[in-house]
């Protein structure tokens, strides 16, 4: 089935409609919870009988045609709240701004509870400024962020998450160092479970890194290395007892010379072929092999070795504890 189109910025038009009704609706929500405190205080005793006192025509007036009727004036609000819901939900589906038609009352849930006609219900209603200021932002006809209160509340409201989520974290890091000391067997099945399915993949990585690793490091340090297989040719001949008698004869010492450069050359083209068998198919298979032969016995596992892989995770896990501890919001706010 395909997605469905969304229209997250609609025309100005729409907007300004939008906010229009906002406020029609925030207005029916002050009118009907004064109606319903007035209406409270007048069933009071002695502020009834002030009120006959001060406004007899005015106490005639609304005890006659408001109160008498509350009941169905309260019902006609409530159906106007009945009513934005409605229209709301049928406005959110025809502008495809949830991904989901059924989301509308999840998410205004303050406006359907508020139908409710009961005034701790009604207080709800309330929220919808918090909607109308943000689209009143969003359209930029004011700018919420300058405000002292909401910059007040955003910085509360940082750091109120920053240490709740500290404290989670905290305790997870804690439960899963617990778990690393209570196992008994955390090395073995690491090797088991994550490691030996993978040997084949770990093989042929350790040996392109070694390949790459050893063309690099010989291509960068050439020259050096041709000098030090040099200065080694020359200085074991010089030491060499018989190259020293050699010396002795008639143009010995042109042959040693001569000597002297054929082996650092033999030697030179000998380093410089291995350093190009690296990168051969042959080469490859030879350092696979060899890593295979020796994977298994890198992954032996003892008591020494299965104590001190755990006390590395436990330290690392201590690590990061003591990095959550950290109260960044320090440094955003002082």
């Amino acid at each position: 089935m395909p997605a469905r189109e969304r229209y997250p910025h609609l025309p100005k038009s729409v907007e300004y409609a939008h906010i229009g009704w906002d406020f029609f609706i925030l207005a029916a929500v002050v009118i009907n919870l004064s109606l319903l405190l007035f209406d409270s205080l007048f069933l009071i005793g002695p502020i009834n009988d002030a009120i006959a006192s001060l406004t007899p025509s005015f106490h005639a007036f609304y005890d006659s045609v408001v109160h008498s009727r509350f009941i169905t004036i309260d019902l006609f609000f409530v159906g106007i709240f009945i009513a934005d819901v409605l229209l709301g939900w049928a406005v959110a589906i025809a502008e495809r701004r949830y991904h989901r038609w059924f989301f509308y009352p999840f998410v205004h849930w303050y406006d359907v509870l508020g139908c409710i006609p009961l005034g701790g219900f009604r207080l709800l209603r309330v929220l919808r400024v918090v909607s109308l200021l943000n689209r009143l932002h969003r359209l930029r006809l004011i700018d919420v962020t300058q405000w002292a209160s909401y910059r007040f509340f955003a910085k509360y409201y940082d750091i109120l998450l920053e240490e709740l989520s500290d404290r989670i974290a905290l305790r997870l890091l804690s439960n899963v160092q617990q778990q690393v000391v209570a196992s008994d067997s955390l090395s073995e099945r690491v090797i088991d479970r994550v490691l030996m399915p993978r040997k084949t993949q770990l093989i042929h990585e350790i040996s392109q890194r070694l390949e790459a690793t050893v063309g690099q490091a010989y291509q960068h340090n050439r020259i050096a290395i041709m000098a030090a297989i040099d200065d080694l040719v020359s200085r074991t001949l010089k030491e060499s007892p018989e190259i020293q008698k050699l010396h002795r004869f008639p143009m010995g010492k042109t042959a040693s010379n001569a000597m002297q450069a054929s082996l650092s050359g033999v030697a030179q083209r000998l380093v410089d072929e291995l350093a190009q068998g690296i990168h051969s198919a042959e080469f490859r298979q030879l350092i696979e092999r060899t890593a295979e032969s020796g994977f298994d016995s890198w992954l032996s596992v003892d008591e020494t070795s299965a104590h001190v892989t755990e006390q590395v995770l436990y330290d690392i896990l201590d690590m990061l504890k003591d990095q959550v501890r950290q109260q960044r919001w320090k440094g955003r706010y002082e």
